[in-house]
């Protein structure tokens, strides 16, 4: 599918473009991939991981910009959408900034796709844009919307989007396991909630997700990997056993357990051996035997959370991750 193609990752300096960009080279040898995003210090850091080798692009510009957009694409052939405001308290204090990325990004990001001739583009989503609690959730299901109904706006043009969405990415910068490993020191880890649980997924998965999401889509899925869960407690005797844990309660736009799927999404929900697609409701796709494949519907209130999980990640399982991933965490 990306052999000898052109690809360009919106906010591709992120956790989620660093891995992407070494294990698509190194799979598909692909003609190019450009690196789209506004911060040139991040790029000038990663170029220097890449300064040998001619098919990686760097090309400075914002999604809010529809015309930078429009340069960067040219001759592009698929495209990765992973550029977002995602901190949940700045998406709080800040949420004109992030209603412009987010959705207003993803407005662009499509009409740019569809004037350019782009035959494949799939966006990054979140666990959070299933029935979301704040601001950041919320945005990210108006861009999960855009994306699918971009499919009938784009009319007669060949360009063709999908969402795939994602847990808690094991180790980004800035997620709770780098967190808890620079503070353990101090013997004592804040937990919101005794009770809390979250998705887990390695960036090497969503990766495979998104590769995954390029050769299967017909345009308008959700894919939703199947991805153990975890209390966070647990998630904090993994990385400091000995540390005393502080209760310190929900914080402004948390949930005490995310979902992937809400029961509203299941009339339109089928499952595969290791994923779950929402297919669109729109123009009945969902009955579509092309986007079904050999996918089974799921029972009528079939939700998919945190808590109901069936796989869960273990301590032991959770440290063994850390130890041979130590030198990645929290780098990117």
């Amino acid at each position: 599918m990306l052999e000898g193609k052109s690809i360009l990752v919106t906010g591709g300096t992120g956790s989620f473009g660093n891995a992407f960009v070494p294990m698509t080279l190194a799979k598909y040898n692909p003609k190019r991939i450009v690196i789209y995003s506004r911060d040139e210090m991040k790029q000038w850091e990663m170029a220097k991981k890449f300064q040998n080798d001619p098919r990686v692009r760097f090309f400075i510009g914002d999604v809010r910009d529809k015309e930078r957009l429009y340069r960067a694409l040219d001759g592009v052939e698929f495209v990765v959408h992973a550029a977002a405001t995602k901190i949940v308290p700045t998406a709080e204090y800040n949420p004109f900034e992030c209603v412009k990325t987010n959705i207003n990004g993803a407005m662009n990001l499509i009409d740019a796709c569809i004037d350019r001739k782009i035959r494949r583009v799939v966006a990054l989503s979140t666990d959070k844009a299933s029935s979301p609690v704040n601001l950041y959730g919320a945005t990210k299901l108006a861009s999960d919307k855009l994306f699918v109904s971009g499919n009938a706006y784009a009319g007669g043009h060949d360009t063709r989007f999908a969402v795939v969405r994602y847990g808690n990415v094991m180790g980004s910068r800035g997620s709770v396991i780098p967190f808890f490993l620079s503070i353990r020191d101090k013997g004592e880890l804040p937990i919101t909630d005794e009770r809390m649980t979250r998705f887990m997924i390695s960036l090497e998965q969503g990766v495979e997700l998104v590769w995954h999401a390029f050769s299967d889509m017909e345009g308008g899925e959700i894919y939703v990997k199947k991805i153990p869960s975890m209390k966070v407690s647990d998630l904090a005797r993994a990385v400091a056993p000995e540390a005393r844990q502080k209760i310190v309660g929900i914080r402004p736009g948390e949930k005490l357990h995310e979902q992937m799927i809400g029961e509203e999404d299941a009339h339109y929900t089928f499952e595969y051996p290791e994923h779950f697609k929402i297919l669109p409701a729109i123009n009945n796709w969902y009955e579509t035997s092309e986007r079904i494949k050999d996918g089974v519907r799921v029972p009528e209130g079939f939700s998919y959370t945190s808590d109901n999980n069936k796989d869960w990640m273990s301590v032991e399982a959770l440290q063994a991750w850390i130890s041979a991933n130590r030198d990645k965490i929290g780098a990117i």
